[in-house]
């Protein structure tokens, strides 16, 4: 093959490579605009935000997870959370209003049609950056799961 046949295919693949990942980023880039314009997220204290794909899977953020519990993250969102116990009407509420949110983000991304499932992924840089991430660790965090 000739020099210029070889920088033809080399050119091909490396242009058939950026578009995938310019077509890849698009999606998460729409995405994450949708999600910031919906009327009942915009509102909500935390921005739920799809990170990545894995073919038809979307990849989004949390702040629950097994290991961090959402008591942590809700007296991060509500200070006036922060003296009341897991089990107060306050806290369980804000805990089913964050799972009502959770679903709606996860449901608008599926509605997009790409997207066959969702995998949440917690926000470690949310909580470090909110200092929550210390509390994870500590025994009242632990103890309230």
């Amino acid at each position: 093959m000739s020099d210029k046949k070889q920088f033809a295919v080399v050119m091909l693949v490396s242009a058939l490579f950026v578009t995938w990942i310019l077509y890849r980023s698009l999606n998460v880039v729409v995405l994450n605009e949708q999600l910031a314009e919906d009327p009942e997220l915009k509102n909500y204290p935390y921005q739920f935000r799809v990170l990545n794909t894995e073919g038809r899977v979307a990849i989004m953020s949390t702040l629950r997870s097994h290991e961090v519990p959402a008591v942590v993250a809700l007296r991060v969102l509500y200070p006036e959370l922060q003296e009341l116990p897991a089990d107060n009407p306050k806290v369980i509420k804000a805990e089913r209003d964050m799972a009502r949110m959770q679903a709606r983000a996860q449901k608008l991304v599926l509605d997009y049609g790409k997207f066959d499932a969702v995998r949440w992924e917690l926000d470690e840089n949310w909580l470090r950056l909110h200092r929550a991430h210390d509390q994870v660790y500590s025994r009242t965090a632990l103890s309230e799961r």
